[in-house]
C-alpha cells in the first residue's frame, strides 16, 4: 500500500536536495497524516515479534525541516512550534483534561485519557489507556491497550539512529509513579512496574521470585511485578550500590488487569 511512498522517503534521505520538491513535501506530510490517524505505525507487533518500520522514522524526521515555524494561539496560550497540535478530540473520542498536549502525527485511540501530559509525533497511543498527570509518551513510543501510565511516568522516545526500536509497553500494563522506561526497552503485556522503576537497555533487570536469580535486559517479561532496587558493584574507589530492577513475583489472576499498584504490590507483601 505505501510502496510508492516509501521509494520516495528513502529517496530523499539519501538526498535531501530532494527536500526542497513539493512532491516529496507532500509525501512526507501524508506520511505523518497517516500516523496521526493511526493507519501508519513507526513499530507494529508481528509472528516474529516486533518490527520498526524505519522509512517511517525517516519520513518524521525529515518533517522537521520541511516545516515552517508558526504560531499556535489556543485561547489565552501561544506557542510556536513546526508542528501543530493534534485536534478533533470529541470526534476521536479521546478525554483531554487542561493543559494536556499531543502534537500532530501522534496517534491517540479511542477511550484515552490524557491528564495535564503530552505525548509526541510518531507515538501510538491505543484504546483505553491512561496518561496521567505530567507523564510523557515520547517520539515514535508504542503504548498498548489499557495500559495506566501513571502520574510523572517518563516513556522515552527515539527518532535517531533510524535502526533503534522505540519504547514499546504492551496491553494492559501498569506503570506506577515516576517510573522511567527509555532506550527501546520492552514491557511485555500485563506487567507492573512499582513506582521510582528505571529501565534501560542496560538496566540489570533480575527476577528475585525463585532459588536463583534470572537476569534480563531491556526486556521485562509479562504479568511480571518489578520494583526498583540496587546490587553491589566493585569501583576503584570503593564498592557501592548501583540501581537495577527487581522482578518479585508475577501478576496473579486474582488480580484484576486494570488493578491499583497497591494491589499487585499487596500480594507479594511490598508496601509502596
Amino acid at each position: 500500500m505505501y510502496t510508492v511512498h516509501q521509494t520516495v522517503i528513502e529517496e530523499a534521505w539519501e538526498n535531501r536536495v530532494m527536500l526542497q520538491e513539493e512532491d516529496v513535501k507532500k509525501t512526507i506530510r501524508y506520511i505523518v497524516n497517516e500516523l496521526d490517524a493511526g493507519k501508519l505505525r513507526v513499530a507494529e507487533s508481528s509472528e516474529d515479534g516486533w518490527k520498526v518500520n524505519q522509512w517511517v522514522k525517516k519520513a518524521v524526521i525529515m518533517y522537521f525541516p520541511i516545516q515552517k515555524m508558526e504560531v499556535h494561539e489556543v485561547g489565552p496560550f501561544e506557542f510556536h512550534d513546526k508542528i501543530a497540535l493534534k485536534k478533533n478530540y470529541k470526534e476521536l473520542g479521546v478525554r483531554v483534561v487542561p493543559h494536556a498536549i499531543a502534537r500532530h502525527g501522534s496517534y491517540l485511540a479511542k477511550g484515552v485519557i490524557m491528564m495535564p501530559s503530552y505525548v509526541n509525533i510518531g507515538a501510538y497511543v491505543d484504546e483505553g489507556t491512561m496518561v496521567d498527570t505530567w507523564a510523557t509518551v515520547g517520539s515514535c513510543a508504542q503504548v498498548g491497550k489499557n495500559v495506566h501510565l501513571s502520574g510523572g511516568v517518563g516513556i522515552g522516545g527515539v527518532l535517531e539512529p533510524v535502526q533503534a526500536a522505540p519504547v514499546i509497553i504492551e496491553d494492559n500494563c501498569f506503570v506506577g509513579s515516576r517510573s522511567i522506561v527509555v532506550e527501546g526497552a520492552h514491557i511485555e503485556k500485563e506487567a507492573v512496574l512499582g513506582a521510582n522503576v528505571v529501565i534501560t537497555t542496560s538496566t540489570r533487570i533480575i527476577d528475585v521470585s525463585g532459588d536463583e536469580p534470572l537476569e534480563y535486559k531491556g526486556r521485562v517479561p509479562a504479568r511480571s511485578v518489578v520494583i526498583p532496587g540496587t546490587y553491589s558493584k566493585k569501583f576503584q574507589a570503593g564498592e557501592y550500590g548501583v540501581s537495577c530492577a527487581l522482578i518479585i513475583g508475577e501478576r496473579k489472576e486474582s488480580t484484576d488487569k486494570k488493578t491499583s499498584l497497591n494491589d499487585a504490590l499487596r500480594e507479594y507483601n511490598i508496601a509502596f
